[in-house]
Parts: structure tokens; C-alpha cells; sequence
């Protein structure tokens, strides 16, 4: 929310009927708008820090970011709801004296009024105001509400009302008093205090509202009646017991994070770096975070630790943004970095050299990252020319390959024809008929084109596939199987997606081979320095003299191999 939105949902519950029900929300509005206000300000400091980091002026916005509006309409709730409370316990006392004289005036009829149609008139007088007087205070609505109960008990026996009515009200009554009951029972499973105290105010108004019930069912109703509701009021004080506790408790713990906030605050004297002043930082963000976590106090204690607690954090805020200061010159040096990478971006973003352009352009980014951030100032708004460049390429890029897939499509589908004719392919008897004819597949395998790349890795192994299956029913043997299978390998090697790479590959692989002939023939001519000139030395030294004539026709069949692949 901004400052305004806080104002104005202010203004909205200050100007609500309601004014004590929305209580404990101001009290949240409140809270949240002083924490954004102590946001907003450490942005400023932020921002102020920057720009002397970089030498610049900085012209501080207005920073009450609405606190004197806010706190205005504050007090103004504040000071109505004082007088509502106050006006609310006055008005509570009035109804309850009026009630105990209406208590009193029943008692007298009770005991004096001999007539009993002036007596019913009495009644009805006083049951008709007793509804209409509010509210009194809690602590007294269950006393004076059994004393009214017994009143009344007292009235309708006393003067004998029971004779006078008939059975089926009698029958009637101890139905409605048995549904008043019920519902007394089923406050049990209502959540909200508030809620369940104004249900139950009602539920007694109308137990006492309806008439007598049969003598012999009365005792065990009314106890049935003054069970649940005393049960309920020992809930709702129970819950007000607790909630105090609660708040006592919050304080509790709001006061161990104090001594945190304290402890932190009398070692900014050792801070003495950006990295140790970001740490101590980022401490005291959890510690607010954790503050945010824990309710509500006693209001009188909990706006006193508040202050106290928002003062300390403005210390240590007020104490980095002096230490920044010093440091924020640094920017203007990486913004000066960041705009030389943003200028070479926008000479690439129109290339065409779809694989060199974007090579240097993710080093450009991989730049980007490590020169760190060039500040507030200058970030946000090089990193969008930076961003726009290189998104400008890689769009024109990626619309380049889209149209140039389409035109790959084609070529997919002469490729899959022809994987296709070789899966269904029979093999001539003459075996050079039959090598032709796959060295011709390799071929218009080779000259096809292109494929979508998505599809470039699976159609070559499908054509290897197919290719592989027909080599092997090939009646070939010894050199000759090496040599066809051989060429047969740099044939599919050339239809691969990365062909230059694997035949370049396929070159090192062989060269290793050959290296390690040439290794082997070097140690088995130094074994030939040790031996002696006598027959049995002769004999091992011609063993040896064959192996190096062995190793030597490896490395003239691998250097005919060699020879095989094309230069890509």
C-alpha cells in the first residue's frame, strides 16, 4: 500500500458508525503504515547514499510520506473512540441503574400488588423497558440478569399466573425455553467472542421472554438454561484472561528482541565494510521481522517499547548512511563499465551473424554480471538498453531459425521417405552391387539438407539405425569387413547433426591410437638394447623385432584410416 492508500482506508474506518469495532484494525493500519513509513525512509537513505557514492546532488523527496495527514486522522479516531468509550461506560452505568430499578419495581409488585391485571400491567411496563435498555457493563450482565431471572420467577409464581394458563402453553413455553437451551449449547462451536456474547444477550432476552413451563419440568430446565449459561460466561472471561496474557506474553518477547536490537546497535562501532555493514543489515531485518511476528501488547506498554524500538533502528540506519557515503563513488566507475557493454550490444543487435553475434553477446552478459550492480541511479535504466539490445538479437534469431525450420520441414520429410525405402530395402546378391547401394543411401542422405533441429538428433540415429541393420546382413570378413564398416562409420559420421565435430573427434580417437603404437614401439626398441649376442637372446630379440613390425602395420592401417576422413 502507499501513503495515500493508508490515509484513505484511515479516513474510510474513522468515518464508519462503528467506531470501536474497528479497533483492533486501526491499531493493525496503524502498524503497518509505520512500517512502511520506516521503508520508505530507509529507501531515501538508500538513495541518498547513492547519489553522494557517485557524487552527485541529491534533492531528498518529501519524506513525511503522509505521517502528519495519517497521524492527524489518527488522533481524531483515536480521541472519538475515547469519547465513544467513555460515553459507552456512562450509558452501560445509566442502564444498569435503570435496570436495577426496574428489578426493584417488579420486587415491590411481587410482594404488594394484590391485583393481578395491575400486576400483569407493571410487568409488561417493565419487561418492554428492560429490552429496550442497552447495554451494561460485562462484568455485571450476569448478576443483575440472574437477579432479573429471579424476579420474574418470583412473579409468575407468586401471583399465581400458572392457573390462568392454559396447558398447551405451558407444554409450549418449556419447548421454546428447551430451544433456547440448544442454542445456548451450540455457541459452543462458534469461534468468535464477540459474536458468541451478542448471541447470548439475545438468547436470554427470549428465555426470559417467554412464559412459565410446567412446575414439574422448571428445575431441571432452568438448570439445564443456568448450566450453558454460565458455562458460556466462563468462556468469554476465560477469553479475556487469556487474550491479556497473550498480550503480556507479546510483550515479553518484544522486550527480548529489544535487548537484540540493542546488543546490535552497540557493535556498529566494529562495522567497518560494505560486506560487514550489509551482514549487520541483514541481522537486523530478521530481528524486524521477527518484531513484525509478535502480536499486539498492552497498548500503553506496547506503543512505549515501539518507539523505543524504531528509535534504535533509526540509529543504526542513520549510522550506515554516514558510512555509505564514503563508499558510493564506486558506481559512477561501473556505470561507465555497463555502458560500454550496452554500446557494443546495440552494434550487435542488428548483426546477422546469428552464431558469432550471439557468442559475444553472452559474454557481454556474462560481463554484465560480474561488474556488479552500478547503483539505483544507473541500474534500472541501463539494464533495460542492455536488456532491449540483446533481446532485439536473440528475437531476430529465434524469427530466423522459425521461418528456417519451415523450409527444414521439406527436408524432414525426404529424409523420413528415405529411412523409410531403406528399412523396406533388399540387399543385391554381388556385394560391390550391394555397397553401392548403401554408399548411394549415405550419399542422398548427405545431400538432403537440413532438418528442424529439434528433429536432427533422432532422424540420424533412425537413418544409422536402418543403415546399420543392412550392413550387418553383409557377408564381409577380416580387413575387408574393417575397411566397408570403417567408411561405412565416416558415412553416417557425415550425415550426423554435428558432423564437422565428430569427424574431428574420430581423427583425435585414431591419432591417440596411433601415439600409443608409437609409445609401444619405443619401449619394445629400448628392450632390444639389454639383450646379449647369444642364441637364446637372438630368439627374443627377433620376437621383439616382429612386434615392432606389428605395431608399425597399426599405425599404417590408422594412418589409412586417417586418410578417409575429409577435411571439414
Amino acid at each position: 500500500m502507499t501513503g495515500t492508500e493508508f490515509i484513505e482506508k484511515l479516513r474510510e474506518l474513522n468515518t464508519t458508525e462503528e467506531t470501536l469495532e474497528v479497533s483492533k484494525e486501526v491499531s493493525e493500519l496503524r502498524s503497518k503504515f509505520e512500517d512502511y513509513v520506516l521503508e520508505e525512509e530507509r529507501k531515501v537513505q538508500v538513495a541518498e547514499l547513492e547519489a553522494k557514492d557517485k557524487g552527485e546532488a541529491f534533492e531528498a523527496p518529501d519524506t513525511d510520506f503522509g505521517k502528519e495527514e495519517f497521524y492527524n486522522i489518527y488522533s481524531e479516531y483515536q480521541e472519538k473512540a475515547k469519547v465513544i468509550r467513555s460515553e459507552k461506560k456512562a450509558i452501560e452505568e445509566k442502564h444498569l441503574g435503570e435496570k436495577k430499578a426496574l428489578i426493584k419495581r417488579l420486587e415491590d409488585v411481587v410482594h404488594n400488588e394484590e391485583n393481578i391485571g395491575a400486576a400483569f400491567a407493571v410487568f409488561k411496563e417493565v419487561q418492554e423497558k428492560w429490552k429496550e435498555i442497552g447495554d451494561i457493563p460485562r462484568a455485571k450482565r450476569n448478576d443483575i440478569q440472574a437477579e432479573y431471572s429471579k424476579v420474574i420467577e418470583d412473579f409468575f409464581y407468586n401471583i399465581k399466573i400458572y392457573k390462568e394458563l392454559k396447558d398447551h402453553d405451558l407444554h409450549r413455553n418449556h419447548q421454546l425455553k428447551s430451544e433456547v437451551v440448544a442454542n445456548l449449547k451450540k455457541l459452543a462451536k462458534i469461534d468468535k467472542i464477540k459474536e458468541v456474547e451478542t448471541q447470548l444477550k439475545t438468547l436470554q432476552n427470549d428465555w426470559e421472554d417467554i412464559g412459565p413451563v410446567p412446575n414439574e419440568e422448571w428445575e431441571k430446565l432452568k438448570d439445564a438454561y443456568w448450566t450453558e449459561v454460565r458455562s458460556i460466561y466462563e468462556r468469554i472471561n476465560r477469553f479475556y484472561e487469556d487474550r491479556r496474557a497473550q498480550l503480556q506474553e507479546n510483550l515479553e518477547k518484544k522486550a527480548g528482541i529489544l535487548e537484540e536490537v540493542k546488543k546490535l546497535i552497540s557493535e556498529i562501532g566494529n562495522l567497518d565494510s560494505v560486506k560487514s555493514w550489509n551482514n549487520a543489515t541483514k541481522k537486523l531485518k530478521d530481528v524486524q521481522n521477527n518484531w513484525k511476528a509478535v502480536g499486539f501488547g498492552p497498548k500503553k506498554e506496547n506503543d512505549k517499547i515501539w518507539k523505543e524500538f524504531r528509535s534504535i533502528c533509526d540509529t543504526f540506519f542513520d549510522a550506515k548512511a554516514k558510512f555509505f557515503e564514503s563508499v558510493h563513488g564506486e558506481y559512477d566507475k561501473l556505470a561507465e563499465k555497463k555502458q560500454r557493454l550496452v554500446d557494443r550490444a546495440n552494434e550487435l543487435k542488428d548483426s546477422t551473424d546469428w552464431k558469432g553475434a550471439a557468442n559475444e553477446l553472452k559474454k557481454l552478459q556474462n560481463q554484465w554480471k560480474n561488474i556488479g550492480h552500478a547503483g539505483l541511479k544507473y541500474e534500472q535504466k541501463l539494464w533495460k538498453s542492455f536488456r532491449a539490445a540483446c533481446d532485439h538479437f536473440f528475437n531476430a534469431r529465434e524469427d530466423h531459425f522459425k521461418a528456417q525450420d519451415k523450409e527444414f520441414e521439406v527436408n524432414l520429410k525426404s529424409k523420413e521417405e528415405l529411412i523409410a525405402e531403406i528399412q523396406k530395402a533388399k540387399l543385391p546378391e554381388e556385394k560391390k552391387e550391394a555397397l553401392e547401394l548403401l554408399k548411394s543411401y549415405s550419399n542422398r542422405f548427405n545431400t538432403i539438407g537440413m532438418v528442424p533441429l529439434k528433429q536432427k538428433d533422432s532422424i540420424y540415429k533412425n537413418f544409422k539405425t536402418a543403415l546399420d541393420e543392412l550392413y550387418a546382413k553383409l557377408d564381409l570378413k577380416g580387413a575387408e569387413k574393417d575397411k566397408v564398416m570403417f567408411q561405412a562409420k565416416i558415412d553416417a559420421l557425415k550425415a550426423s547433426p554435428n558432423a564437422s565435430r565428430a569427424l574431428q573427434n574420430e581423427k583425435f580417437d585414431l591419432r591417440k591410437q596411433i601415439d600409443k603404437h608409437k609409445k609401444e614401439i619405443t619401449q619394445l626398441e629400448n628392450n632390444l638394447g639389454f639383450f646379449a649376442n647369444s642364441k637364446g637372446a637372438d630368439k627374443l630379440k627377433q620376437e621383439v623385432e616382429k612386434k615392432i613390425d606389428a605395431e608399425r602395420k597399426k599405425i599404417e592401417a590408422l594412418k589409412t584410416r586417417i586418410k578417409l576422413i575429409p577435411n571439414e
